[in-house]
């Protein structure tokens, strides 16, 4: 029996990680560090800002032979947020379902506290979760560590294996598995395409669901 839902943010919610993936890569790009779109995504998406940098500075070093992180990190920011304010919105449907959800609900996400304030905020979704909405600033270690699930079930007082998790990237489907919640990958964001669909299936959805539509119908299931 399902208690409780608990949704990422980023490209499930609100249609933010297409965005955020054109400000990195154009930005890495113009420092010499190429990447290939797809294997970027696979990579990276899911990851608290604290470890995508790491993960950057990391690869600078190897491949640049330098430091890259006080070159890289305030123009993604900049940029990101720019784009956020202009184009931002809300995944087709995602209001009408998560109304629709009878459970207690959560947001859980590797985003920061404030980043994720702005976009539910700005996309109307903000006073459908609060207070329960967390992000990777609550806990030591983010996706793909179960940290930050735990403790959303934790704050809602469900036990874990009563959660179930809507995620798009690896990063959460390992972390929402490790924490012992069922988990169903997510297409609905505009960056996702067949390469995701194959990596959700293989990190261990249960079920991948196309858009909030399907959603919609499937949680008159649980």
């Amino acid at each position: 029996m399902i208690s409780a839902i608990i949704f990422d943010c980023d490209g499930v919610l609100v249609d933010s990680e297409v965005l955020a993936h054109e400000v990195e890569i154009a930005v890495l790009a113009e420092i010499g560090l190429d990447y290939e779109p797809r294997g970027f995504k696979a990579r990276f998406m899911g990851m608290s800002d604290k470890t995508f940098h790491a993960a950057l500075e990391a690869d600078g070093q190897a491949r640049l032979g330098r430091s890259i992180l006080a070159d890289i990190a305030p123009r993604m920011k900049a940029r990101t947020a720019e784009a956020v304010r202009r184009r931002l919105v809300a995944i087709a449907g995602v209001h009408a379902a998560v109304a629709a959800v009878r459970q207690a609900k959560a947001v859980a996400s590797s985003s920061t506290a404030e980043e994720l304030e702005i976009k539910l905020k700005m996309t109307g979704l903000w006073d459908q979760f609060a207070p329960h909405i967390y992000s990777a600033q609550d806990v030591t270690h983010s996706k793909p560590a179960p940290d930050l699930f735990l403790l959303a079930a934790g704050r809602l007082g469900i036990a874990s294996a009563r959660c179930l998790v809507i995620e798009d990237s690896v990063n959460g489907v390992t972390a929402a598995r490790a924490a012992g919640m069922r988990v169903w990958g997510f297409m609905g964001g505009g960056h996702m395409d067949d390469d995701a669909r194959k990596r959700l299936e293989a990190s261990g959805a249960e079920r991948i669901v196309e858009n909030w539509a399907e959603a919609l119908l499937l949680f008159g299931t649980l």
